[in-house]
């Protein structure tokens, strides 16, 4: 099966877990390092065997966090136990979703910060992005070279706007399968596109070839999530309520222990 062509929808699919979400509809699951399974017996195999490969404490508690996250919010359209649903990569960095081996017809997209993952899903693979930010500072230097001047002059000194479009510009690179590869100012984001809906806030993000990805965000807490895809879509919609981001606490657990 070609995974960058629209995928048919499989029988039952909505009963298993995204109900209501009509064919343009994107649904995401958040988990933090609380919420681990003990052992590694939930990974696949290729899966255990990076992980035991991680030498820094840091990279493999993000990769088991986002790995489990992915799995859960897959598990809720296709049931299988854990070790048969896997994130995979495809020779761009993007990642795709496998069940038992088997593509699954569904865009999957990952993103981790401060000990909590998120995964969206979406309804085509590739077409979807998210990206999870802390609302921390950032340094007029940083303002300065990721962004365009109609960016920096939106930005001002506000670090919650520093944080948004920098995260909108992250789901929408993830979306075009470059990532940070590209130069971030190659896309420019647009805040307030259409009135709030469901907690969420939308925004565009255009690229410099004349694509134009749509998009939300909304605020938990010290977190910033975006989402974007290459189609408008509504609001996103958690698989879980409440979501578990909206009491998430900020993690560095692995500052006590950088080798893993």
């Amino acid at each position: 099966m070609n995974t960058h062509e629209p995928a048919r929808r499989e029988p039952g699919r909505q009963e298993a877990g995204f109900p209501g979400l009509g064919r343009c509809g994107v649904g995401w699951l958040a988990r933090g390092e609380e919420n681990l399974p003990a052992g590694d017996g939930w990974l696949a195999p290729e899966e255990a065997r990076r992980a035991a490969g991680m030498r820094f404490a840091k990279r493999r508690t993000e990769f088991l966090v986002a790995r489990w996250t992915a799995k859960e919010a897959m598990g809720r359209l296709y049931p299988a136990p854990p070790y048969e649903l896997e994130v995979r990569h495809h020779p761009s960095g993007a990642p795709e979703a496998y069940r038992a081996g088997a593509p699954l017809p569904v865009g999957v997209s990952l993103t981790d910060r401060a000990g909590w993952a998120v995964c969206l899903l979406g309804l085509e693979p590739g077409a979807v992005g998210c990206d999870l930010e802390l609302v921390e500072p950032r340094s007029p230097a940083f303002v300065a070279d990721y962004f365009t001047a109609a960016e920096r002059e939106v930005i001002g000194a506000d670090p919650l706007r520093a944080n948004l479009l920098w995260s909108a510009k992250e789901s929408a690179l993830k979306v075009l399968r470059t990532g940070l590869r590209r130069d971030t100012r190659s896309v420019e984001v647009t805040l307030g596109c259409g009135p709030p809906s469901e907690g969420w806030t939308g925004l565009t993000v255009r690229a410099e070839e004349g694509r134009t990805f749509h998009g939300w965000w909304r605020r938990f807490g010290g977190f910033l999530l975006t989402v974007a895809a290459d189609r408008p879509v509504p609001p996103p919609r958690a698989l879980e309520e409440p979501p578990a981001l909206a009491g998430a606490v900020p993690s560095h657990s692995w500052l006590a222990g950088p080798l893993a």
